[in-house]
């Protein structure tokens, strides 16, 4: 069973650095989920952290899920072209 990480308010360039490690530590371990459900304000910076954490995980050999996408970064990730590299749960 995959950990689960929920994420919840900002996730803006001010906030992803606190995150960047733990989401690295824990797809070290094993399988990952991030829970986005509670996040309230997101940019680019989400996402270059979801890109990070989709690398680790190739790295890693473990499977990264990421489920509660906000309508927001939905819509980054289609501008930025990127948004089949995320592993979005449907």
């Amino acid at each position: 069973m995959a950990d689960v990480f929920r994420l919840e308010g900002s996730l803006t360039l001010a906030e992803v650095g606190r995150h960047l490690d733990e989401g690295r530590n824990r797809l070290g371990k094993g399988d990952l989920t991030v829970d986005l459900q509670g996040v309230t304000e997101a940019d680019s910076a989400a996402l270059a952290l979801l890109l990070d954490w989709c690398r680790t995980a190739r790295r890693t050999g473990n499977k990264l899920v990421v489920a509660g996408l906000p309508t927001g970064m939905t819509s980054l990730a289609d501008l930025y072209g990127v948004s089949d590299l995320l592993p979005i749960e449907a």
